[in-house]
């Protein structure tokens, strides 16, 4: 039979693109994760590392303080007995005639100077959030052992670096790069674990899911084990460190005032409501506010805040690094001594008492050295995983010709009820973090554009004749 008589009794067939079939359950659930941990790695790594350095500095700042403000912070002898905090008040007074009192932060250490905060003339701001002149008297001799110019009764140091990690100095746009950090990180995270866990298990052994193999063949599957590993060791840490920064960011944790708070996620703050002033009476002084408080229970550090205007009470509110917290402030009548509000923890929404506990871990004050250990190890650990996702991505050798590395397009393989789901979980993710919803739309574009380019540079399969 000629070739000619086979061609006409059957024609050719033209081949037929294969009609890919939705991905469902946990396929699609690995297809989503493969593409935002690889797309969502590569792109907030970098922000990642810069807030994971500055961050590390921070968390060292009560070291740094006591090394760079010795001699304000210490007093030169400890004494016998303490003066009265009234006279350490007039002390600084003398020396600001022109200032008014507006603060005062007594110490539990007998080796800790009194901060006697002024308002002056002169100073940038009002409030907590503007600056005061910090006088630091020698609470045995009445001695000012210096003076320095504070904000929200931060020290300078303390101050400069807590802007480098929040907002990199630069304001608010500095503050949305801190958020964005921080709310894909779990994400990222997230992805790993379901990667490494539903691909690694099939494969290998439960004991090489926490332990990397020796026997790994070749570069990219032994950097494979590492990382996998080592994110799985480190996963919940890490979320636990996003989670707490975002409850003290400005637009996750700080999206809901004190007036507009339906979450309870703020601690509860006294009324401070006005109070009757009486003819022909003086006001108490700042030793009996002080064993008012003593006698209410509050211990450690204490800032009393005098009334700035008349009516208004004294606030006193206690503060006490560590475990358990130390969290109660009362307001006093002046001219009476009587307590006309008292909060204690009891008072704190569970929110707020998981917010309260989450800023003291993530700056590492709740358990002291051993709190900024773990944060340590939690960033080295971290900076080790983006190297070696790099370092991954590197041996695929991205930049031949193409994205070889980059996972196929993830959205077009899911079924409808599984967009359905991711929808509104991601509408339920954005109203919460708002940052996050905002890059989330530039994420979804970035993965279009990839996508189409490689439709793009793909092959077109020519027909054989």
């Amino acid at each position: 039979m000629s070739m000619t008589e086979t061609d006409q009794r059957e024609p050719a067939r033209t081949p037929r693109k294969r009609k890919r079939q939705p991905a469902r359950g946990m396929s699609g659930l690995r297809v989503i994760a493969r593409r935002v941990h690889f797309l969502a790695g590569v792109v907030v790594s970098p922000f990642l590392v810069v807030l994971s350095l500055t961050g590390l500095v921070y968390v060292f700042s009560p070291q740094i303080h006591d090394s760079l403000y010795q001699s304000q912070l210490y007093v030169n002898r400890v004494g016998t007995t303490p003066r009265p905090v009234s006279d350490q008040v007039r002390a600084a007074l003398n020396a600001h005639p022109e200032a008014t009192l507006q603060q005062v932060i007594t110490s539990p250490d007998p080796n800790r100077t009194t901060r006697v905060v002024l308002s002056v003339p002169g100073l940038k701001g009002s409030g907590d959030a503007g600056q005061a002149r910090t006088v630091f008297v020698d609470p045995y001799t009445n001695y000012i052992n210096g003076e320095l110019t504070t904000v929200g009764n931060r020290l300078p140091a303390n101050t400069w670096l807590r802007d480098l990690h929040s907002n990199l100095h630069l304001g608010e746009p500095g503050r949305w790069y801190a958020e964005l950090c921080a709310s894909w990180l779990p994400v990222v995270v997230l992805g790993g674990l379901v990667l490494w866990l539903a691909q690694s298990r099939r494969r290998k052994r439960n004991r090489e899911l926490l332990i990397p193999s020796r026997k790994t063949k070749g570069a990219w599957q032994r950097l494979r084990g590492v990382h996998g590993a080592l994110g799985l060791w480190m996963s919940l840490g890490l979320v636990v460190i996003a989670i707490s920064g975002l409850l003290i960011s400005q637009f996750a944790g700080g999206r809901a005032s004190q007036e507009n708070d339906p979450m309870r996620l703020h601690a509860p703050t006294l009324a401070a409501s006005p109070v009757v002033v009486p003819d022909g009476i003086e006001p108490i002084g700042v030793d009996r506010v002080l064993a008012i408080a003593r006698a209410q229970g509050l211990r450690g550090e204490l800032l009393v805040t005098a009334p700035d205007r008349p009516g208004a009470v004294y606030t006193v509110m206690e503060r006490a690094a560590g475990i358990p917290l130390q969290r109660d402030n009362i307001s006093i009548d002046p001219f009476t001594g009587d307590v006309t509000e008292h909060i204690g923890w009891d008072d704190y929404s569970f929110l707020a008492k998981v917010t309260s506990v989450a800023a003291e871990f993530h700056t590492g004050t709740l358990f002291g050295l051993a709190n900024q250990i773990v944060l340590t190890a939690l960033v080295t650990g971290l900076l080790v995983l983006i190297g070696l996702g790099y370092r991954m991505w590197w041996v695929r050798s991205p930049y031949k010709g193409r994205w070889k590395a980059l996972p196929t397009a993830a959205w077009k393989q899911l079924s409808m009820p599984m967009v359905a789901l991711s929808f509104l979980v991601l509408v339920a993710i954005t109203w919460v973090l708002p940052v996050f919803g905002a890059s989330l739309l530039v994420f979804l574009a970035l993965d279009a554009c990839l996508t189409a380019l490689q439709r793009k540079k793909k092959p077109v399969p020519r027909l054989r004749t």
